[in-house]
């Protein structure tokens, strides 16, 4: 039986809680840019202009092939943010602790712990929470950009397709979404031969959608019915019917250090990109892991690929530090099959 906070909060026992409470990422973008780990700090990776096949040229026989002209790459190349903050399990839940150490309790042992690892939960949180942070900047405005605690970092992933729609879809009378859609459609496989089947877009974006007195008339018509309001079942299956389009509404919001709330799509955003991967969500080796891995002045754990969960004994004042750090940053292949829509205000 444990005897000290020191022999419960480790970086095995909080790994094994966050296993097994189910919160391993299930973030909106996480399947889109899977997990991917490597050495060092520097993320290096290749964005293709894919463009159309080309046909082969006609050859006369016996005679030497004519060399093909590689299509254009580019490398790009950018040093991966570090990100890590700390957490020490407070005076009240030490004390309750301590005490039911003493009385050998199992269960009220269990459900002091419960309220520590919940504790020590907001950390990981926090990481998955900036992975999908900068998992949609690349996808909704195809830059990941941040400034706190005095770091700044800003990438540009060099998506040519921002487009402002003609009509705002705010102005429900006079915006045709659809041919919107259907013209980034066109405009990609016309230059990639890629085909967009997705989309994800704000709340905004999709209010002004489902009120459009156009697609309206049009859903009343196919059904022969005069809803007042349609579902959002019914119009994701018109969309899809007619432009071969599933979209995903994404309103979900995290919280800024300073406590201020950030939708994940900004408002008035609707991208449109093919089925597929579109990226990895990269991890690089923290120091915890490179370093203090198997050392006897902290305990270190690896969840989610690449975050590593680092507790460490201070003994004035006596306590646990649980360190949870990441070195990460998504990449983004197919940029040149994206098309984002700013839809207007």
């Amino acid at each position: 039986m444990a005897k000290t906070i020191f022999d419960l909060v480790t970086a095995p026992h909080i790994a094994s809680y966050w296993t097994e409470m189910g919160n391993a990422e299930t973030n909106v973008t996480a399947g889109l840019f899977p997990p991917s780990k490597q050495l060092g700090l520097k993320l290096s990776w290749i964005k293709g202009s894919k463009g159309l096949p080309v046909v082969l040229k006609p050859s006369a026989y016996d005679v030497h092939a004519i060399p093909r002209a590689r299509i254009g790459f580019s490398e790009l190349i950018t040093e991966m943010p570090h990100f890590k903050e700390s957490l020490y399990v407070d005076e009240e839940l030490r004390q309750q602790l301590n005490m039911v150490l003493q009385t050998g309790n199992q269960g009220f042992i269990d459900s002091v712990m419960i309220r520590v690892f919940d504790d020590q939960m907001r950390l990981l949180r926090g990481a998955a929470a900036r992975r999908e942070q900068m998992r949609c900047m690349a996808l909704t405005t195809g830059v990941i950009a941040f400034m706190d605690n005095g770091q700044a970092f800003e990438y540009d992933y060099g998506i040519s397709h921002k487009v402002a729609v003609t009509t705002s879809w705010a102005d429900l009378a006079n915006a045709d979404p659809l041919e919107d859609i259907r013209n980034a459609r066109e405009t990609i496989q016309g230059e990639t031969g890629e085909v967009l089947t997705r989309a994800m877009c704000d709340g905004f974006s999709w209010k002004n959608l489902r009120q459009n007195e156009r697609i309206r008339r049009t859903i009343s018509e196919h059904t022969r019915s005069n809803e007042v309001i349609i579902s959002d079942t019914t119009l994701k299956r018109f969309i899809l019917d007619e432009a071969g389009i599933e979209i995903v509404v994404n309103d979900r919001r995290y919280a800024e250090p300073d406590g201020t709330t950030v939708p994940y799509v900004p408002a008035s955003t609707f991208v449109l990109f093919p089925s597929g991967q579109l990226g990895n969500t990269w991890f690089g080796t923290t120091p915890a892991e490179s370093d203090l891995t198997g050392s006897k002045v902290a305990n270190v754990s690896i969840v989610d690929t690449g975050v590593a969960i680092t507790t460490a004994e201070r003994v004035d004042p006596v306590q646990v530090e649980t360190i949870v750090s990441q070195i990460c940053l998504p990449s983004l292949e197919r940029a040149d099959s994206i098309y984002i829509l700013d839809t207007g205000n």
